[in-house]
């Protein structure tokens, strides 16, 4: 089973491009973040025909998230839990089975936290404990777990081809990378480190000053897995060429094969 997450940066507008990644590459499953639309606008006609199935938490014009699979989506929950006020459509979560075994996916899309100076880094750092505390929860389970999506941490200065560059940036404070570091503690994989420990390796490049011409990467979307899921792990990657593409999301897909 191949999963893969992918913050696409607006789904309506890279509608064509998600299609033909898909048609080309046949994930089982994708978890999509920053979908910026709701479950009515999502456009399902433009996957006409590709078997995939269909769990949205959407939001007009901003965040949303996604899951896709060509299997049934099952327990589908929305919302991470701990603070019932939250209206920002951040987290989705389902199961999916197959003749292996049955799998939980989760699709995230962490908050920024820019500026550091302002409650968004401490809704941030709310957040992040939330998912801990949720983590663990699903851990308990003892059952194949991946938490995927863009996470929004820097969690190494490996991650980053410029890492002084983001000393005053949420996504690399040393709140934000502990927190990050405290689920990954709870026993959860970095499933792309594992399997890769190499330079470059980068999920995201700003449009802004060349940095894709300039590979100025930072690697932020990670697929956290459990023990049980970490057994099962064959392989994992990038695929760097999206970001080439013609409209490209600044983000590209990120993905685990699970022998499941």
């Amino acid at each position: 089973m191949r999963i893969a997450t992918w913050n696409i940066n607006g789904v309506r507008a890279r509608a064509e491009n998600l299609r033909v990644w898909l048609r080309d590459v046949g994930p089982d499953v994708v978890c999509l973040q920053e979908i910026k639309c709701t479950e009515e606008t999502f456009p399902r006609e433009a996957l006409d025909g590709l078997g995939y199935n269909i769990a949205i938490c959407g939001q007009k014009g901003f965040n949303g998230v996604a899951i896709l699979s060509k299997r049934p989506l099952e327990d589908v929950t929305t919302g991470l839990p701990g603070h019932d006020d939250d209206a920002q459509a951040r987290y989705i979560e389902a199961t999916v089975s197959t003749d292996g075994g049955t799998v939980r996916i989760a699709s995230i899309y962490l908050p920024n936290g820019n500026p550091i100076s302002s409650d968004r880094f401490a809704y941030k750092l709310a957040w992040l404990d939330r998912l801990e505390a949720h983590a663990r929860d699903r851990l308990a389970l003892e059952e194949p777990l991946v938490l995927a999506g863009d996470y929004n941490v820097i969690p190494q200065p490996e991650d980053a081809r410029r890492p002084e560059a983001w000393v005053n940036d949420a996504l690399y404070q040393p709140d934000s990378r502990h927190r990050f570091r405290a689920i990954i503690h709870l026993g959860l994989t970095d499933a792309v480190r594992t399997c890769d420990d190499g330079d470059g390796l980068f999920t995201f490049w700003d449009y802004q000053g060349g940095a894709w011409q300039k590979d100025d990467g930072i690697r932020i979307d990670h697929l956290l897995i459990s023990p049980q899921a970490a057994d099962l792990l064959m392989g994992a990657g990038i695929d760097r060429a999206v970001r080439s593409w013609e409209k490209p999301s600044d983000h590209v897909p990120a993905w685990i094969e699970l022998n499941i």
